[in-house]
């Protein structure tokens, strides 16, 4: 999309900066990886440790070498994870100088990306900003205006809950009694990693009828083959279910929908 969008200038303009938000295990990170993959353009993945230097200056001058680097390999992406850790709203309580300063070394990268430089043919260098976080209300009101497009990212509903189980369960062998359609409506409220972990919890159920009673040295003896080549049934996602509660809480998805209903671009 991004180089299809190059040659569009003023109002037709790309995005300069692009915000994923939602409750944690909703796959933000994921659909960053499918950016890289997908989009064609140079991808730098970067976090809050990776411009962090205990010298004076050196940390705003990582941020705008990040850029300059960006701009000098356009067109570009550069994926920050966790943005709140880096950019959390000015003036807080015990805000450090070198944290502000930072911050404001990235407010003027970002905000001045699309503006800086063009290529020898006189194309403008596109470079985009995308983000993640699970606390969107955290981030500094500069940066959220930078970042023009706020996309939430929900917890799977349950067309996305069957498709998630059935792509975690793909490497095993499942029981026919296994109906997908009622675990996916028993997890009702549980995020991408709480459904990988009821499947592996699920998975691992039969493992762990085979080894009880045992010895260690007669399960040091049983191969690989012997431990798992019991199916997965549906008694075993209920036992999975009933261990394994969701990380959400429905205070959580409130806040952030209600975050969404405020400052949403999407």
């Amino acid at each position: 999309m991004i180089l299809l969008l190059t040659g569009l200038q003023g109002i037709r303009r790309p995005w300069k900066g692009v915000l994923m938000f939602g409750p944690p295990g909703t796959g933000k990170t994921l659909l960053a990886k499918a950016v890289a993959t997908e989009c064609g353009t140079t991808f730098f993945n970067v976090s809050s440790a990776t411009l962090a230097s205990k010298w004076r200056g050196e940390s705003e001058r990582m941020v705008r070498c990040l850029f300059d680097l960006a701009r000098a390999y356009a067109p570009s992406t550069i994926f920050i994870d966790e943005i709140d850790s880096l950019c959390n709203s000015r003036g807080a309580s015990g805000e450090h100088e070198s944290s502000r300063r930072v911050k404001s070394e990235l407010l003027v990268q970002v905000d001045g990306v699309n503006n800086s430089s063009t290529g020898d043919d006189g194309a403008r260098k596109i470079v985009m900003v995308l983000a993640a976080t699970n606390f969107p209300w955290d981030i500094d009101e500069a940066l959220r205006r930078r970042l023009e497009k706020r996309i939430y990212i929900p917890l799977p509903n349950f067309e996305s809950r069957k498709e998630l189980i059935r792509i975690n369960l793909k490497t095993v062998e499942v029981a026919a009694d296994v109906n997908i359609d009622e675990v996916a409506r028993r997890t009702e409220g549980y995020s991408g990693d709480d459904l990988t972990n009821v499947c592996r919890d699920a998975s691992l159920n039969g493992m762990r009828r085979k080894i009880a009673g045992k010895t260690r040295d007669e399960i040091k003896s049983m191969s690989k083959e012997d431990m798992a080549k019991d199916p997965i049934a549906m008694c075993d996602f209920e036992e999975a279910i009933s261990k394994v509660q969701r990380s959400v809480s429905p205070a959580d998805i409130e806040r952030h929908e209600k975050w969404f209903s405020e400052f949403g671009s999407a």
